[in-house]
């Protein structure tokens, strides 16, 4: 029994609806799943499930074989109104999860399988251009086919009376209507909660209850007073995501306190980890006091700190727990005499004798006798930081394993003298580590046969991102034949017009957008024609539309493009009209209605019918935007498909908003006459 259930779970849905339209004796033609610029199948059930929907044509249940005769009517049906693309494909919709992309087979028969469906036989069929629909759907005493001529029409008709304009009295009864007699489900509590949190009208008192319930911090930029409410939260997981998702915005001071209040041994140890990952800040006094805490790994975690005091760090040398005294031998070593140097390298522990080695070697040469003798741990990180003999760096320039040869090509003490033997190694990974030494003259970098990628992601190169406020350093290093150096180049915020100018008209395309994305001195030209294939993305979104340099005038010559890309730029020209944006709405690209459902001139009606828009980040827009009927933003609210983006649109009434975050609703009693909420 449960390896039967074990192996019904192990089916996903894609194999279901392979096997059910396989079963049909439909082909493939073009696609399965969701993906396609057709109405969205919630939207095509409207004309077929409507309370007034009227049957083309019906079939019988009493009929001697009712499948057969349903598939004879509605191929009937499909052929009369050109439901067939001119390969023979149309999408068909098992639910509401998607269309699918297929033809007829040589013995095809939907209604007789997917009868075994709920509500069966139901199904849609759409044509190719979307303009036609089919559905198919079975009433009490027979099966009903109901054909839509003119989807478009049908769904503008809809937009047009749904648009309407709306009275007061109406706006308040629909808001009145949003809880209605029935308790909101917690499902579209918890919705609304996580929306109202980028609504731009939620009052500063909610918003603490809703973060607390959400958790979602990550990428929000909060309130210092707001900050200071959570650190002081009684609930470990709310402080612990706090720190965890949202740590870059809290001060030196908010992060002592936060720290030193904990109670609890684990989770003090827990905040002061995250604090080492986060590189985060500690007062002087908070250094001295988690130094000298009572449990050892937090005392560990403390002399990792990033700022720690010198004096703090040399005491943490003496605490008796050897993993402390290891993790604080980095902070302390600089500052250390030759004799307290000496003690560390003959500490009884193992683990702070080997870190005090690493140490030690950085300025004294390991010899080949001292690396084979294996009292050094971990040898890779030892040739790739420590001074070199030149016998063992000439022994290791030779070695058979090519991980020891990389971490030698990286050595920043690497003697000169074996840049040009590395030159030759036959490994292509350590070529290509010795082209991005910093100590190399870019004729001998431009010497290197190293593989590079264009494709793959770029890092910036830490040594090349030091010398970004150096403009000859730049000249030089913008000239170097390595991509990554110069798209490294590229990353700085500044840098003087002849490099600009150079890195603008580079060969690799990742340098201008490097340069868009992190240069403020970037090129109008060439941030338009970054704009042709980049949109922005985490770390710098918006960019480069947004960059101050972009262009913002004589756009409107866009708006008849071709180019979609350069089509919706029509609409941030200070002479474009709310008319052009109506217009973008009907646009057949998604990126211009997506822009079109983003504009503050956006129409109702616009922003009704977009709605229902094929692609989901334009439906996600349209239900922001505050130029939707309360009767129509009621609903989104209601369902659970668009409650939590309808839950970010600023029209809804601060009234309202608080009744919607509210943890919970309390039915009203039968007969009980509940008072109207008139918007505020």
């Amino acid at each position: 029994m449960n390896a039967a259930r074990d192996a019904d779970r192990s089916i996903t849905p894609r194999k279901k609806a392979d096997a059910i339209l396989a079963e049909a004796g439909l082909e493939y033609a073009g696609g399965w799943g969701a993906g396609f610029n057709v109405l969205p199948t919630y939207a095509a059930l409207r004309p077929v499930a409507a309370g007034s929907a009227v049957p083309t044509s019906d079939v019988s249940l009493n009929a001697a074989d009712p499948f057969a005769d349903t598939d004879a009517e509605w191929f009937r049906l499909a052929t009369a109104h050109g439901l067939f693309g001119k390969d023979g494909g149309f999408f068909v919709t098992l639910g509401h999860g998607g269309w699918f992309r297929v033809r007829l087979g040589e013995e095809w028969r939907l209604a007789e399988v997917l009868r075994n469906q709920p509500r069966c036989p139901e199904f849609m069929t759409l044509s190719p251009d979307g303009k036609t629909l089919i559905g198919v759907t079975t009433e009490e005493y027979g099966i009903w086919l109901i054909v839509v001529a003119d989807i478009p029409a049908y769904q503008e008709q809809r937009a047009l009376r749904l648009a309407r304009e709306e009275s007061e009295e109406e706006r308040a009864a629909a808001w009145d209507g949003l809880f209605g007699r029935l308790r909101i489900p917690p499902r579209t509590r918890q919705l609304w909660a996580t929306g109202l949190l980028h609504n731009p009208s939620l009052p500063d008192d909610l918003r603490l209850d809703l973060l607390v319930r959400t958790g979602r911090y990550y990428g929000r930029q909060l309130p210092a007073g707001l900050i200071d409410q959570l650190i002081d939260h009684p609930d470990w997981k709310v402080r612990c995501t706090l720190v965890d998702t949202g740590s870059n915005q809290l001060t030196p001071e908010q992060w002592s306190r936060l720290v030193l209040a904990e109670e609890n041994d684990h989770h003090r140890w827990a905040l002061a980890g995250i604090a080492v990952d986060y590189r985060a800040a500690f007062t002087c006094a908070a250094y001295e006091r988690l130094a000298a805490d009572p449990v050892p790994r937090v005392r560990a975690e403390t002399a990792s700190l990033s700022g720690l005091p010198t004096a703090v760090a040399r005491a943490l040398l003496d605490d008796p727990e050897p993993q402390v005294r290891k993790s604080a031998c980095a902070a302390a070593w600089p500052d250390l005499d030759a004799d307290e140097r000496r003690a560390l390298l003959a500490d009884p522990d193992s683990g702070v004798r080997a870190v005090a080695r690493r140490l030690h070697h950085r300025e004294h040469p390991v010899s080949r006798a001292v690396f084979e003798s294996g009292d050094l741990d971990d040898a890779t990180r030892i040739v790739t930081s420590s001074v070199l003999e030149p016998g063992l760096a000439h022994h290791l320039s030779r070695h058979p394993d090519a991980t020891l040869r990389r971490a030698l090509a990286d050595n920043p003490h690497l003697p000169r003298a074996l840049i040009a033997v590395m030159a030759e190694d036959p490994d292509p990974s350590v070529r290509g580590t010795l082209a991005l030494r910093p100590d190399l003259t870019e004729a001998q970098r431009a010497a290197i046969s190293y593989d590079f990628d264009l494709s793959s992601r770029s890092h910036t190169l830490p040594w090349v991102r030091a010398l970004h406020h150096d403009p000859e350093a730049m000249r030089r290093l913008a000239a170097s034949a390595h991509p990554l150096i110069r798209r490294s180049v590229a990353r700085a915020r500044h840098l003087p017009p002849d490099v600009v100018d150079r890195l603008a008209h580079d060969e690799d395309r990742v340098v201008h957008l490097f340069l868009a994305e992190s240069c403020d001195d970037a090129p109008p030209w060439m941030l338009l024609q970054v704009w042709h294939w980049w949109n922005g993305s985490l770390s710098s979104p918006g960019r480069p539309r947004t960059h101050p340099n972009f262009p913002r005038t004589d756009l409107l010559k866009y708006a008849e493009d071709p180019n979609p890309r350069l089509r919706q730029l029509a609409l941030d020209d200070p002479d474009s009209t709310p008319e052009l944006v109506e217009r973008f709405t009907l646009d057949a690209h998604r990126e211009v209605r997506f822009r079109a459902a983003q504009d503050s001139r956006l129409s109702r009606l616009g922003a009704v019918r977009l709605l229902d828009d094929p692609d989901s980040s334009v439906r996600w827009a349209a239900t922001r935007s505050p130029r939707l009927p309360a009767r129509v933003l009621v609903t989104l609210l209601r369902e659970g498909r668009t409650a939590e983006s309808a839950a970010q649109n600023p029209a809804i009434p601060p009234g309202i908003i608080r009744r919607m975050a509210e943890r919970d609703q309390v039915s009203p009693r039968k007969g009980q006459v509940t008072p109207r909420q008139a918007p505020a």
